[in-house]
């Protein structure tokens, strides 16, 4: 949408049929106009299997030849989910490429309605993980543990301009804030609304969205003021804007202390300690940096694979 014109009476009904779509587990069809088909191009390097990281999977696993990796819809530019609800694109699908085939089995990935959903289905055994990058917090950590491959920032997407003259989380009182709905930028979002009003000034007007093309699709359309997300997939969708959005807030800690994300298993899953291992050899041996350099995640770069690093 962002790249495209909408007359005002279509708009409020592609936003309806938006949230009525992400319940299909697929992006909703009129998201794809944010979401462009442009992709940075180049390929990754094919990985000989690791035989010692093989033999340390679940039987499960190695007698299915695969694992399944769970999404809650496009996370860009680490995650882009296709319509067909299983197909992937971005760093997070390169990255489970090479992390497939250094562990010798394939990685399916299936899309489902919300990060809650994905969480609970990892936990239950229902999915084996989730490739990510999915915010890591000591609360998550009690039901999952999380193998972190990024580092993150939180910011606005706003209209260019910044009509609303957002410079950090202290200036939304009184406005309409889009989040993804289960996401933490929601439950900081909310806590800074009781903020405004403990301090006499107007509540926030929050709109939870079940997936990220939405709720910038909520901005560009004018029915929200700005978008409260991380900086990877809100630079992301600016530049695909055509110049209709810019970030505010950047530099600024907006509600977080600092901020992991990465791949997700059941607690005290076997499979953790596998997946960490797995992608701290594509760090060493440069296909992670290859990767995030490709997508654009240069900054979101860590320097070694973590468990649980998230200290709040």
């Amino acid at each position: 949408m962002s790249r495209y014109t909408t007359p005002r009476g279509v708009t409020a009904a592609l936003l309806g049929a938006a949230l009525l779509l992400s319940g299909c587990g697929a992006n909703p069809e009129e998201a794809e106009g944010v979401l462009n088909s442009q992709q940075p191009k180049g390929t990754t390097a094919a990985q000989a299997k690791d035989q010692a990281l093989y033999d340390r999977l679940p039987d499960k696993a190695k007698k299915a030849g695969k694992l399944v990796s769970v999404n809650n819809g496009s996370f860009p530019p680490y995650e882009i989910a296709g319509a067909d609800g299983r197909s992937l694109t971005g760093a997070a699908a390169d990255m489970s490429e090479a992390l497939g085939q250094l562990l010798g089995v394939k990685i399916e990935h299936v899309t489902v309605d919300g990060l809650p959903s994905s969480l609970t289905g990892i936990a239950s055994g229902r999915y084996d993980f989730a490739i990510g990058p999915v915010g890591d917090f000591r609360d998550r950590q009690k039901s999952n543990d999380f193998v972190d491959w990024v580092k993150e920032f939180v910011v606005f997407a706003v209209l260019k301009g910044n009509p609303k003259k957002i410079g950090s989380l202290a200036d939304t009182c009184g406005l309409k804030i889009s989040v993804m709905a289960g996401g933490s930028a929601e439950s900081v979002i909310k806590g800074q609304s009781q903020t405004c009003v403990k301090e006499g000034k107007p509540k926030i007007n929050v709109q939870s969205y079940k997936d990220q093309p939405t709720s910038v699709l909520a901005v560009s359309s004018g029915r929200a003021d700005a978008f409260f997300s991380s900086q990877a997939p809100l630079t992301y969708f600016v530049e695909q804007a055509g110049g209709k959005l810019e970030l505010a807030g950047k530099g600024q800690s907006n509600g977080f202390d600092d901020l992991y994300q990465g791949a997700v298993v059941a607690k005290d899953s076997p499979l953790r300690d596998v997946l960490k291992d797995g992608i701290q050899k594509l760090m060493d041996n440069g296909t992670y940096d290859e990767i995030m350099d490709r997508w654009g995640t240069s900054d979101n770069k860590l320097d070694q694979a973590g468990v649980n690093l998230a200290k709040s």
